[in-house]
């Protein structure tokens, strides 16, 4: 049977969706088509509003192999599940004579472990095993959680953490779910039949379709054992955070208190000489780490050399010990034993890879107020990585609203380890890249305002004369205000003078869940949510609520951090020009989803005021432009008061 034209597919499936076909929408489909036929890969940038998911979706399935769909936030994830897939299908079916299957799989640790449910969690004291459902106090809000999640147990038919509603504490959920180190496997499990990791495997292994996240395809990646489905298209969508969620999975961390945990897990396992050792190496990577500075580390110390030598060996004696040793005192000793182990396993990998050293890795010390120091180690960069796993066998499909920084593709292309487009050989795949754009008229729905008469920020101080551009900015608005900062103290300080100063609801993340502050910032036109990092990405407010989007400063990382510093040292070294290709990229990607809260929709109008001068007179504040919504520019600030008065005007009149 000929398949049908591809237009006519999407027609069909925009329209059982509600949508509208935009000419961006078909351009994407079409360029996806071709290179999943081709066996080639391409990069989409396709804005807000092009209706994107259909524009991959369709040809994917029209194609009729196995398609992977990878995306990085758990609201596009459930989309795709519970509205875009199974409308899609439904649709597609009388046209292609078939009906795709489609399943959602994720890691392990998001599904109820059965056995953790009803055995209980290896505890790491004397007691061997505890039930945590006798242990917590009914009345305590673990407690209650406990309870809720053994109902549940009987009712889900998914075990997906996320369908849990409300949701739990981490706490909570980790009394009943496992890694998959620690798993038993479902061979020796006594719930292994019922298992809901297995049974969401097994659907992956059926469907046509698999909707995954970043962090899983990751794991698949790096761990070498496949996780997810052979599949002959890979799908990414959300593909600007694709890089960060890999070097996140390939990032390794010791702490005393993770040492501590492992040594408590094995010492009934194994025979006292091996566990003292253990048991001493830890005492003595915990003395040095309360005297850790935080920063890189260039060279490692003498004496953390010689501490992690101790653990790793002493680790390494655990493992070929913990097989061998069985205490009659221990319940449910294969389940004890597989957590020990995976601890222990951890422990000698990490200390392994600090004492071995490599020059593709950064080494460095991490102090948080709460937790005390961390070692962590880190991929100098995941290009090579991603460019041999992910673009070998199938086709590969990148698309997100931001893409193209300071008017290309090459920037996101060298990240994921491919050449400049149209330069690539038989060591680096050949790709093609296309903007779509958007069906919003940025010109004349958004104004890009730079405060260009403020003082440049620096590192310290309060920046008196951007609180009062901030306050009389939001006054002009009326509210409406979405404030992006660039640190959770420039946040609190602005939240806390603007509630000195306005008349309106300043709503502050952290105050409450990232939920909650959304749905009340969405209700109330005259409210204000000011925050950090989540809130650049994750916030979808389209009409009267946002029309003021402030970022207080160019998001660029942080001088002393590790890892981006050490990336940009290493580019220098290599000829190319450090701060473009990590700092100014990596703010660059920000600003334009930063910005790209502002239109939601066609009949959204508003302002993004960045609060930096940097962005019109530095050298590369251009290229920074260049990678944000095509908004008119202006650096008038009586100009833009007075658009801000005619759009809140207009606002009123509309409410």
């Amino acid at each position: 049977m000929t398949k049908p034209p591809l237009p006519e597919l999407l027609h069909a499936a925009v329209t059982a969706v509600g949508g509208t076909e935009r000419p961006g929408q078909v351009t994407m489909a079409e360029a996806v088509a071709e290179v999943i036929d081709d066996n080639s890969h391409l990069l989409v940038q396709a804005g807000t509003g092009t209706g994107k998911s259909l524009g991959y979706l369709v040809p994917a399935l029209a194609h009729g192999e196995r398609v992977v769909v990878a995306t990085a936030t758990l609201a596009l994830q459930r989309q795709l599940v519970e509205r875009d897939l199974p409308r899609t299908v439904d649709a597609l079916h009388p046209l292609l004579r078939r009906r795709p299957g489609f399943a959602m799989l994720k890691g392990r640790s998001n599904y109820l472990c059965l056995h953790r449910l009803h055995e209980g969690v290896p505890q790491e004291d004397e007691d061997g095993l505890f039930d945590p459902f006798e242990a917590a106090a009914p009345t305590s809000k673990l407690g209650k959680d406990l309870l809720r999640m053994r109902d549940w147990a009987d009712e889900t038919e998914t075990g997906d953490r996320d369908d849990l509603t409300p949701g739990v504490s981490d706490r909570a959920w980790s009394q009943v779910s496992v890694t998959s180190r620690e798993c038993l496997g479902a061979s020796k499990c006594a719930y292994g039949a019922e298992c809901f990791a297995e049974a969401a495997r097994e659907r992956a292994k059926l469907a046509d379709v698999v909707v995954t996240n970043h962090a899983l395809l990751a794991i698949d990646a790096i761990e070498g054992a496949p996780v997810l489905p052979s599949h002959e298209v890979l799908i990414i969508d959300e593909a600007h955070e694709l890089v960060s969620r890999v070097t996140g999975a390939a990032t390794g961390e010791l702490t005393p208190g993770q040492v501590n945990r492992a040594v408590r897990r094995c010492a009934k396992l194994v025979n006292e000489k091996a566990a003292d050792a253990l048991q001493t190496a830890a005492e003595g990577f915990e003395r040095l780490m309360e005297l850790a500075l935080p920063g890189r580390l260039e060279e490692i110390p003498e004496d953390l050399g010689y501490a992690l030598m101790a653990l790793r060996d002493a680790s390494r004696t655990v493992i070929s010990a913990i097989g061998a040793t069985r205490d009659k005192s221990v319940q449910d000793e294969d389940a004890v034993r597989k957590q020990a182990l995976a601890a222990v396993e951890n422990i000698h990998a990490v200390a392994e890879r600090i004492v071995q050293g490599s020059e593709y890795d950064v080494v460095w010390y991490e102090r948080h107020d709460r937790f005390g120091a961390s070692l962590r180690v880190a991929p100098l960069s995941v290009s090579g990585l991603l460019r041999e796993k992910l673009f070998t066998e199938r086709s590969v499909v990148l698309t997100s609203a931001t893409l193209k920084l300071g008017g290309d593709f090459n920037g996101v292309a060298a990240s994921l380890g491919l050449a400049p487009e149209g330069t690539g050989g038989e060591d680096s795949p050949d790709w093609k890249g296309i903007d779509v754009g958007s069906p919003f008229d940025y010109p004349k729905q958004g104004i890009l305002y730079v405060a260009k008469h403020l003082a440049q920020p620096g590192r310290e101080g309060s920046r008196g004369d951007m609180m009062d551009e901030l306050a009389e900015l939001v006054e002009a608005a009326g509210g409406r205000t979405l404030g992006l900062f660039s640190s959770m103290r420039a946040a609190q300080a602005a939240a806390e003078a603007l509630r000195g100063r306005l008349d309106m609801p300043i709503l502050l993340q952290g105050e409450e869940t990232l939920g909650e502050l959304i749905r009340a910032f969405a209700a109330d036109d005259r409210t204000c949510l000011f925050g950090t990092l989540s809130l650049w990405q994750g916030v979808d407010v389209p009409g009267s609520s946002c029309q003021l989007v402030v970022m207080d400063r160019i998001p660029f990382p942080r001088p002393d951090d590790p890892l981006m510093s050490a990336r940009q040292k290493a580019v220098e070294e290599a000829g190319g020009n450090g701060f473009m290709a990590v700092a100014a990229t990596h703010a660059a990607l920000l600003m334009a989803q930063g910005a790209g809260r502002l239109v939601r929709a066609s009949g959204d109008r508003g302002v993004v005021a960045v609060l930096d001068p940097r962005l019109d007179r530095a050298r590369y504040g251009g290229f920074l432009r260049a990678s944000m919504p095509d908004f008119w520019y202006t650096t008038d600030r009586n100009q833009v008061r007075r658009s801000l008065s005619a759009i809140d005007e207009a606002a009123r009149q509309n409410d």
